[in-house]
């Protein structure tokens, strides 16, 4: 059986029974620039982008607001669930997956699946069966270090922390940092159930030390190139004295130093022995800020691609804040965030997972009520289109031989829709076209990239969800530097763009894609 097809047989619906989904929270109405209660933080504004048709009314910097996600996103867990605190105060609706779900046109909702994945949607007022999905998918996870299940080591009288290496990290660049921790942990309650917590260790606890080069006297001749296994292994403390055998034993047998467990149930407000299980990643502890002689520049780690993904999650968020923002939409407006993209997607709440097409599945039958037509969800899916979302290569000035002469994206210049020819990016001459047009029309900035013949082509989600039931795709991103550092770079500028791009893409996308017949 083919992947495709077992994919369409995971999606097969269920019956539909309509049932009350009641609200958990109360909601705000969000008609004013604000985030949650508070007004837009102006770091920089990006000159006026007049529109040729649809005047976007000049929307207030974002950057403020990014800066302050991803210093609270140490994790793919808390990207998350800062994602889900803003959705709810701008008056978007939770479900649950277990739930049956009662949608309307008019409405906003979204759901969390693992609390490191969330599908978010704005319906229509004048959507009918069988219309379309304009989704932007990005991803919440990026390479880092995890805590092994048994993390306890010591050496010469340190008390070590054993790591393993998620995704494609620059290593030597965690190095020298100080680091800490962050995650989840279940932990016990009295009456016997267990709670998901999230945790973060805000004061740096951890670090992982170079070699002094007098010990090391050929290492900027012949490169750092440290063993993965023996040499990134962090230092969590010195080694203290244990004076009885029973505590030795405990020790000796424990998963986690109990020193480290300590400091985990201080920020948890439990006890040690309370603490089920812990899934945590290594975290720099460094703000992001800005930087450069005119602040021009973002420095922050985990820009691949929380940068992305804030950027559309605001972009929903902002293109039906007001009450009469989806009175004249015929489509569903989506955001997708997806975990575990660093390794290839394939989890539960991946990409490579039918999250989201059983969410459009589901969308397409709750709102289907008497229609008793064929194909509805076949024919949503071929009106759908995709913005997959992830940060893509600026030129780097001190090693320019590494691009394609005529595709250097540069930063602050604006989105890089990425084209390949061997699909490793999902983009084509027409969906790139459909993307441009948006631009065009609302006088945005837009660059593209493709890498040089001699040269391996990463990939992303892109390809991925386009295969999966046939949509139509475009791969695009912020151009960034330092791709998979501790510490990224990218441009302040690029962010507001990708901003009113995603949010033109939203208001526009409909009445642009009407115009154009290919089949």
């Amino acid at each position: 059986m083919t992947a495709t097809m077992y994919r369409l047989q995971l999606l097969k619906p269920p019956p539909v029974v309509k049932s009350s989904i009641l609200p958990k929270y109360s909601y705000s109405s969000f008609s004013t620039p604000t985030l949650h209660g508070k007004r837009l933080r102006k770091f920089s504004t990006v000159p006026h982008l007049c529109s040729k048709l649809d005047q976007l009314p000049e929307s207030p910097s974002i950057v403020g607001d990014l800066l302050d996600y991803l210093n609270e996103s140490w994790t793919q867990f808390h990207a998350t669930a800062e994602a889900k605190r803003q959705l709810i105060d701008a008056g978007f609706h939770l479900l649950n997956e277990n739930d049956e779900w009662d949608l309307k046109p008019g409405r906003r909702y979204f759901f969390t699946r693992n609390m490191s994945c969330l599908v978010a949607f704005a319906i229509g007022e004048k959507y009918n069966v069988g219309n379309g999905f304009h989704v932007i998918a990005a991803h919440t996870d990026s390479p880092c270090l995890k805590l092994k299940p048994k993390s306890a080591s010591s050496k010469c009288g340190y008390l070590m922390v054993n790591v393993q290496t998620y995704g494609a990290g620059l290593w030597h660049t965690w190095f020298d940092r100080d680091l800490s921790l962050a995650g989840r942990a279940i932990v016990r309650s009295g009456d016997g159930s267990f709670e998901h917590k999230l945790v973060k260790v805000k004061k740096p606890i951890l670090r992982v030390p170079t070699l002094a080069i007098h010990l090391d006297r050929t290492v900027n001749q012949d490169g750092f190139k440290p063993n993965l296994e023996t040499h990134l292994v962090p230092l969590l403390a010195t080694k203290l004295e244990e004076t009885s055998t029973e505590s030795k034993e405990k020790s000796s047998k424990a998963s986690h130093h109990q020193l480290l467990m300590q400091v985990l149930s201080d920020e948890l407000g439990c006890g040690t022995d309370e603490i089920a299980s812990i899934e945590l990643n290594v975290c720099d502890t460094q703000p992001s800020c800005l930087g450069g002689a005119n602040n021009e520049f973002i420095f922050s780690g985990r820009l691949d691609n929380l940068a992305s993904s804030y950027c559309a999650l605001r972009a929903l968020i902002d293109s039906c804040q007001s009450h009469g923002d989806l009175s004249s939409e015929h489509a569903v407006r989506m955001v997708a965030l997806f975990d575990n993209e660093e390794v290839g997607s394939g989890s539960m709440q991946g990409a490579g997972a039918p999250t989201m097409f059983q969410a459009m599945r589901r969308i397409t039958d709750c709102l289907a009520h008497e229609y008793v037509g064929e194909g509805a969800f076949e024919r949503a899916i071929r009106q759908s289109f995709l913005v997959s979302a992830d940060m893509a290569h600026g030129v780097h000035p001190n090693f320019m031989d590494k691009y394609e002469e005529h595709h250097r994206p540069e930063l602050q210049k604006g989105l890089v829709i990425k084209h390949n020819a061997n699909q490793r990016y999902a983009t084509s001459g027409v969906t790139a076209f459909l993307f441009k047009e948006i631009a065009n029309i609302h006088n945005i900035p837009v660059q593209e990239f493709v890498v040089r013949n001699d040269m391996g082509c990463g990939s992303t989600i892109g390809p991925i969800l386009a295969s999966g039931v046939g949509i139509r795709t475009v791969d695009c991103g912020i151009a960034q530097l330092s791709m998979h550092s501790v510490r990224e770079i990218c441009g302040k500028e690029d962010v507001d763009i990708a901003y009113k791009h995603f949010k033109a893409f939203y208001k526009t996308f409909s009445g642009i894609d009407r115009k154009l017949n290919v089949d």
